[in-house]
């Protein structure tokens, strides 16, 4: 039935004009949910090829970092299996309830919906075992100082997983939401962390995978506790 329809014929105006509210939310979380998301994204960004690199173990922990609309949040869900346990974690509140409202829908027990804060994931005290974060890392401020203190969630072993576009992603690199894989290297080596490995398999992003380097500074402050399972 036509909206603009229905809205004549409420009898309370302050109903109509809240139904009309809730209907233009609801439209630009869709909106956002799609530029989250991108057009053809399965075809650009080959997930079940990003899950099979990353060498998941059930029962493994996982930080989605930046995990928008959950693309990745439940196809690494999947990855760790019943045992394991994925943070979708993000600063925007409404794709947070856009994942928890799916993690309900289907009935999936492994997904924790975290609000972090700017300058925090607030991931929980014991740790995970990767942290994977996709087209976000152009996003953080700080990113130095963030992902310095991102080391104390990591337990022993822990990794840092960062996809983002890179200079062949032209229509991204227009807005500026692309980060040269060699500017991530240079800040992610002075945040104490060492290259693990480079994939290349993606057309448009990089795909750099790191550990803490012990030989850093403050090396020491990877403090999340030993893995339980």
């Amino acid at each position: 039935m036509n909206f603009s329809y229905r809205h004549r014929r409420t009898k309370n105006p302050q109903l109509g004009l809240l139904g009309l509210a809730l209907l233009f939310l609801a439209g630009c979380a869709f909106l956002k949910q799609c530029a989250y998301e991108g057009f053809n994204r399965d075809q650009w960004q080959q997930p079940q090829k990003v899950i099979e690199a990353l060498a998941l173990r059930p029962g493994d922990h996982v930080a989605d970092l930046g995990s928008g609309s959950g693309y990745f949040t439940f196809r690494l869900a999947e990855a760790v299996g019943p045992q394991g346990k994925v943070y979708a974690v993000d600063v925007d509140r409404e794709m947070n309830d856009l994942v928890a409202k799916a993690t309900q829908g289907k009935n999936i027990g492994n997904v924790k919906v975290i609000l972090a804060r700017l300058d925090d994931p607030l991931l929980p005290p014991a740790g995970v075992d990767l942290v994977f974060t996709v087209n976000t890392y152009h996003h953080f401020e700080n990113r130095v100082a963030y992902f310095q203190k991102l080391r104390k969630y990591l337990r022993p072993g822990g990794r840092i997983a960062v996809i983002d576009f890179d200079r062949r992603a032209w229509f991204e690199g227009m807005w500026k939401h692309y980060t040269p894989a060699e500017f991530i290297k240079r800040e992610m080596e002075q945040a104490g962390y060492a290259l693990q490995g480079e994939l290349t398999f993606l057309d448009r992003q990089s795909f750099l995978i790191f550990a803490p380097n012990p030989q850093a500074p403050g090396s020491s402050t990877n403090g999340a506790a030993p893995k339980q399972n």
